[in-house]
């Protein structure tokens, strides 16, 4: 269970707070070279009925999966919005993350008096939002946003998985592993690569320089 230490920061947020629901949002997917930039918007309880919660980072795969199950579950309510790989490329991957939350937070059922983002950026809004830098780390609500978040695109990955399983997206999640490049390399980029991340680039460049020579 938390120490009381650890639920100061989270506390010192609400202090000032309009009444009303407050949400958080993360994102997953700001790093890989393929797939989609996903974003969750959760508002829980206060206090929360969830035991656990924490970075999605720092949790186990396993658990992560339990604590979906129980966010999705107890949560008062939740949301995913996501940006595409097209839209990635062509907005670039900040502004097609800030889409994303900015998507989640639309989608939620319950309008909330307060978005609380992690990290320093906030998406464009209709309520009032603050940026909390190690957010997913104190605040309970962002903890369960970033696990939404995680869990939603690693699903994602491991369906694209079977559609190109010569990339190994189930294993590395379209992170830029030896084992991916080697795989960029081999085969080229497929749809879901993203063109304008430098290593997707260089591999659609060189495709481009062997069919012209004939390789």
């Amino acid at each position: 269970m938390p120490s009381r230490k650890s639920l100061r920061p989270e506390q010192k947020l609400f202090d000032w707070d309009p009444v009303g629901l407050v949400a958080g949002v993360d994102e997953a997917g700001r790093g890989p070279l393929a797939g989609p930039v996903v974003a969750a918007a959760v508002i829980l309880d206060r206090p929360p009925r969830i035991q656990g919660l924490a970075d999605s980072k720092v949790i186990s795969p396993r658990k992560r999966d339990r604590l979906y199950d129980l966010i999705r579950d107890k949560a008062l309510c939740c949301s995913v919005g996501m940006a595409s790989v097209e839209e990635i490329d062509q907005l670039n991957i900040l502004q097609a993350t800030m889409l994303a939350m900015r998507r989640a937070v639309q989608g939620l059922r319950l309008k909330p008096v307060k978005v609380l983002v992690d990290g320093n950026r906030l998406p464009t809004l209709d309520v009032l939002a603050e940026a909390v830098v190690g957010g997913d780390a104190k605040v309970r609500s962002i903890s369960a946003a970033s696990i939404i978040a995680k869990v939603t695109r690693d699903r994602l990955m491991e369906e694209l998985h079977a559609q190109y399983p010569v990339y190994g997206f189930a294993g590395h999640k379209g992170y830029g592993t030896a084992e991916h490049l080697a795989a960029l390399r081999q085969h080229g980029p497929c749809p879901e690569h993203r063109r304008s991340f430098a290593p997707v680039a260089r591999a659609v460049a060189a495709q481009a320089e062997s069919k012209a020579t004939g390789g």
